[in-house]
C-alpha cells in the first residue's frame, strides 16, 4: 500500500509540481491549499509526512504544526520555508518540525529526506532493529530511580504509573537509560536514535527531550533527564 504525503501549500504551480513528483515516485498525495483544509486533511488520517508551507492563508503553517503537535509527536513534518526566513526555520524546529526545506528547492533533494524520514518513521518491524538487538532476556528493565522501561515489550512506567511513548521517544529515553550517568551529545543521539543515514538538523533531538520530559519528568517531583550545556543530555537517578 502506497504510503500517503499530505501537501499544505498555497502556491498552486508547487503544490502541483510537488503532486506531480510524488506520484511519479509511488506515493499517495493530498492537497490543501491552506492551512484550514490541512488541518482537515491530516485530521482524516492516515497520512505517513507531511510537506508544510510556512506562509498559509487562514491557518499558517507554524499554527498547524502546533496543533498537530498537540496531538500527534511521530509524523514526520517537513516545514518549506523563503531563503531569509531564518525566524520562521527556528520556530518551526521550536515546535518540532522534523526539518525545514528552502524555496527554491531541488527535488532529488527533497525527494531524498522524504525517503529518510519515512525509513525513519517505519514501525519496528520494518526497521533493521537488528542493529540494536540485545542479548537480553525477556521482560528485562533499565531503570532510573523510579521510572523504568522494557526494551523487550516496550513499556514504560514511572512510580508504577504508565507511560505512554511514541516510538521515536521510546527509542530516545531507551538510548538514555542504556548509558545512564554517562553525557551524551546530540550527535550521539542522533546516530544512535535516528541512524546514520538522517538527513536533519541536530535541533529534532531538543525537540523530542522536551516530549520526554514532559511525559516521565513532569508532575513526578524529582527530574530525571538533565541538560548538560554545550555538550547534550544524560539520565541520572534522583538524589
Amino acid at each position: 500500500m502506497s504510503e500517503t504525503i499530505l501537501v499544505v501549500e498555497d502556491e498552486r504551480k508547487i503544490a502541483r509540481l510537488l503532486q506531480i513528483e510524488l506520484e511519479s515516485e509511488g506515493y499517495e498525495v493530498r492537497l490543501a491549499p491552506d492551512g484550514v483544509e490541512g488541518w482537515a486533511a491530516y485530521k482524516a488520517g492516515g497520512v505517513a509526512l507531511i510537506l508544510l508551507d510556512v506562509m498559509l492563508p487562514g491557518i499558517d503553517g507554524l499554527e498547524l504544526l502546533r496543533r498537530i503537535r498537540e496531538v500527534d509527536s511521530a509524523t514526520p513534518v517537513l516545514m518549506l520555508t523563503a531563503k531569509s526566513a531564518v525566524k520562521e526555520k527556528v520556530a518551526g524546529l521550536d515546535l518540532g518540525a522534523n526539518d525545514y526545506v528552502t524555496k527554491p528547492f531541488e527535488m532529488e533533494e527533497l525527494l531524498a529526506r522524504i525517503r529518510a524520514f519515512l525509513r525513519q518513521a517505519a514501525p519496528p518491524a520494518v526497521q533493521d532493529t537488528a542493529l540494536h538487538a540485545r542479548d537480553e532476556e525477556p521482560g528485562q528493565w533499565l531503570s532510573a530511580s523510579d521510572l523504568r522501561l522494557n526494551e523487550s515489550t516496550r513499556e514504560v512506567e514511572r512510580a508504577g504509573v504508565p507511560i505512554a511513548l511514541t516510538q521515536r521517544e521510546f527509542d530516545l529515553l531507551a538510548c538514555l537509560l542504556r548509558n545512564k550517568r554517562l553525557v551524551l551529545s546530540r550527535d550521539q543521539l542522533l546516530e544512535e536514535v535516528w541512524g546514520y543515514d538522517y538527513a536533519g538538523n541536530t535541533n529534532v533531538v531538543d525537540v523530542y527531550i522536551r516530549y520526554v520530559r514532559k511525559k516521565v519528568d513532569e508532575g513526578f517531583g524529582a527530574e530525571l533527564i538533565h541538560t548538560i550545556r554545550g555538550i547534550g543530555y544524560v539520565i541520572r537517578d534522583a538524589t
